[in-house]
């Protein structure tokens, strides 16, 4: 008798258990990096959240360059609503502080630098923090 199949098929008896990182979950993630490293210029994550985390930021500041409405409401679907220690929101500071100091720049805003690995699990880590 054949085994008994599931939706999400890897072989003759199917997928038993499916890992609970979803494409939201990466929206998510990704979403609260970019947020953090507005906030704080500087966020230490792992080596495979660095390459979207780049092309995410360098987005946001393009936009924040422009600074229209249309651009405020861009970066504010991608942004969350959280505030830094001033008490001052992150789209805001995205667009009066961020996007005036990068005004002449025409990309490259950040800088990586590579850490020692992770002591727990090995993990890659980089610093990802704005060009001064």
């Amino acid at each position: 008798m054949a085994a008994q199949g599931r939706k999400n098929v890897h072989g003759k008896t199917g997928v038993r258990f499916k890992t609970g990182w979803t494409a939201t979950r990466e929206k998510a993630t990704q979403r609260n990096v970019v947020t953090e490293l507005i906030i704080h210029e500087k966020v230490t994550v792992t080596s495979g959240v660095t390459k979207q985390l780049i092309k995410n930021i360098d987005h946001l500041i393009t936009l924040a360059k422009k600074d229209t409405v249309a651009a405020r409401r861009e970066a504010s679907k991608i942004l969350r609503n959280e505030k830094d220690e001033n008490g001052a929101k992150a789209i805001n500071k995205l667009f009066k502080v961020l996007g005036p100091r990068f005004k002449d720049r025409k990309g490259g805003y950040t800088h990586q630098f590579k850490m020692v690995e992770r002591r727990g699990d090995g993990a890659k880590r980089t610093i990802v923090a704005f060009v001064e």
